[in-house]
């Protein structure tokens, strides 16, 4: 691996986005293929900021600078990564559920799975179990992450895991949930996939389901 990509790996991790940004033009000024930059360079520098901060070594801030940084790389890529057809590692589309506002978990969630070359489509918040499926559906996802922070709107993700059944799309979408009053057994009972207690296992469980 060029030492452009190690130093890249670097920048990202401390959260340094303009030094990010130039190495990515830099790497490709020299002739890098794209996707080499995007696996050596990007997608490896945030799966070590998911290793630290899975082991308590980084923060929720640190990681969102780390991210910031991963974005403008990444921003550099973009046009390349259409042009060279360079398939994303799976659609994800993600979002807190109805009633909830919350978006900091979702937001980083996102965040770390675009870093880990995931193609994201983010609804926002306050999502209603038909906007989730109607999304899956006009997309082709093949992931949907739901987020809830209030006990009170987690029936909203059965109620979303219902809907995905009666429109026929379930058994194409695997789902997983998190947020902080959400459990692996709730995750078991309103018969989802699974359940990610932090971003960094979303972005571990997402790759296992797709695999």
């Amino acid at each position: 691996m060029s030492n452009i990509l190690e130093k890249m790996q670097e920048d990202l991790y401390n959260g340094r986005a303009e030094e990010v940004e130039a190495a990515a033009q830099k790497a490709l000024d020299k002739g890098t293929p794209v996707q080499e930059i995007l696996n050596e360079g990007l997608i490896a520098g945030m799966d070590v900021v998911g290793r630290d901060f899975r082991a308590g070594d980084l923060f929720i801030p640190e990681v969102l600078i780390a991210a910031k940084a991963m974005h403008a790389g990444l921003e550099v890529l973009r046009p390349l990564l259409a042009e060279s057809g360079v398939p994303a590692q799976a659609k994800v589309v993600v979002g807190t559920v109805a009633g909830d506002l919350h978006d900091i978990g979702k937001n980083l969630v996102a965040m770390m799975l675009q870093g880990a070359g995931f193609e994201i489509v983010d609804l926002g918040t306050d999502v209603s179990p038909e906007k989730f499926v109607e999304t899956v559906r006009a997309e082709g996802a093949e992931l949907l992450g739901m987020s809830a922070l209030l006990t009170t709107t987690m029936p909203s993700m059965k109620s979303t895991v219902e809907a995905l059944t009666e429109a026929g799309l379930r058994d194409e979408v695997k789902v997983i949930i998190g947020g902080a009053p959400v459990t692996a057994s709730f995750a078991e009972q309103i018969g989802a996939d699974a359940y990610a207690a932090d971003a960094a296992a979303a972005v571990d469980t997402a790759r296992s389901l797709v695999a």
